[in-house]
């Protein structure tokens, strides 16, 4: 039978609320009786423990669901959030990038079963590549994949608004993380994990990413922690090993704009007669938000001249609007 120090020791975890303590206790009875000889006893022990921390899990998400939808206080200034039910199976993305975000659904929607071994599954994960190409969707899909809300860190509430008080901003969003579970999206997250000794850095973005890479070091909770960038060169070399996956986004390929343009006019008649070939050629160089914009272009002529289809026509020239308008932009 368990030690009266065991018991002891379960009863003040209880009391003090400190459930990770009080689990790792009773797996420590668990682990007694087996070398008694106790199987049957050591077994029932492990099933009852395994089933509260289930239990556990479906209170604290319920419960989080309902009381941060909007957040108040001072919440609301740090952060928006947001319920999607976006999937990985309406985007278009390489098979590498798939293959990547199926392993870490995979690993949180089964992150007990990991958990009894010692693992832990993914959940603090790096984006970064050229605009457009997808980051920004892939927390939402990420979010409606689990069933968790997406909580959208605002970069003016954490910095610009409160300037000298930013490192205790930060702290108030990792608490937030303990209490509820959810998906963290820092956008544009140079603006925080800037390099430190770049000669322009000011000493108060230098602290505030000190005070990230010490939040993203103790953090223990069960949320995900994703941050997106357009500019990777810009942030400072301690923050890779701080995230257990670093994904790099490039601009669709030759199969991957034809599966985009397909997917976003899934719900339109397309032409028989078009050449893809020369749909690709010419969309060649553009992001995949760029490709969506010309669909919904040549979806709208289509619709506003009464055409029964969208043709080569309708799609070519929205494309190169779209690269003459980026040219322009990038003069």
């Amino acid at each position: 039978m368990a030690k009266a120090e065991q018991i002891i020791e379960l009863l003040k975890s209880h009391i003090t609320g400190d459930d990770h303590r009080f689990f790792a206790i009773a797996m420590q009875v668990a682990a007694h009786e087996a070398q008694q000889g106790h199987e049957k006893l050591a077994q029932e022990l492990k099933m009852l423990i395994d089933k509260a921390k289930e239990k556990q899990s479906a209170i604290k998400t319920q419960t989080s669901i309902v009381s941060i939808v909007q957040p108040k206080g001072e919440l609301a200034n740090l952060l928006s959030a947001e319920y999607t039910d976006i999937t990985f199976a309406r985007l278009t993305f390489s098979d590498g990038i798939t293959k990547r975000f199926k392993r870490i659904i995979r690993e949180q929607q089964q992150q007990h079963a990991l958990s009894k071994h010692g693992l832990s599954a993914r959940r603090k994960i790096l984006l970064y590549g050229p605009p457009g190409t997808g980051k920004t969707i892939t927390a939402s899909a990420l979010a409606g994949e689990l069933k968790l809300p997406l909580f959208t860190i605002r970069l003016d509430g954490l910095i610009t608004k409160f300037m000298g008080e930013t490192a205790g901003k930060l702290r108030t969003i990792f608490d937030t993380m303990k209490t509820t579970r959810a998906v963290y999206f820092f956008d544009e997250f140079d603006a925080i994990g800037g390099d430190r000794h770049l000669g322009n850095d000011v000493g108060e973005i230098r602290r505030v990413l000190n005070s990230y890479l010490q939040f993203m070091e103790q953090d223990q909770s069960e949320s995900l922690i994703l941050a997106a960038t357009n500019y990777v060169k810009l942030l400072d070399t301690a923050l890779f090993r701080r995230f257990d996956d670093v994904i790099e986004y490039g601009l669709p390929d030759k199969d991957q704009i034809e599966r985009v343009i397909r997917n976003r006019l899934h719900g339109f008649k397309l032409k028989s007669s078009i050449k893809w070939e020369n749909i690709v050629v010419e969309a060649e160089g553009l992001s995949h938000a760029e490709l969506t914009r010309a669909c919904d272009e040549a979806a709208k002529e289509s619709i506003l001249s009464k055409l029964a289809a969208v043709s080569e026509k309708l799609l070519l020239e929205a494309i190169q609007e779209r690269k003459h308008a980026g040219t322009q932009h990038n003069k």
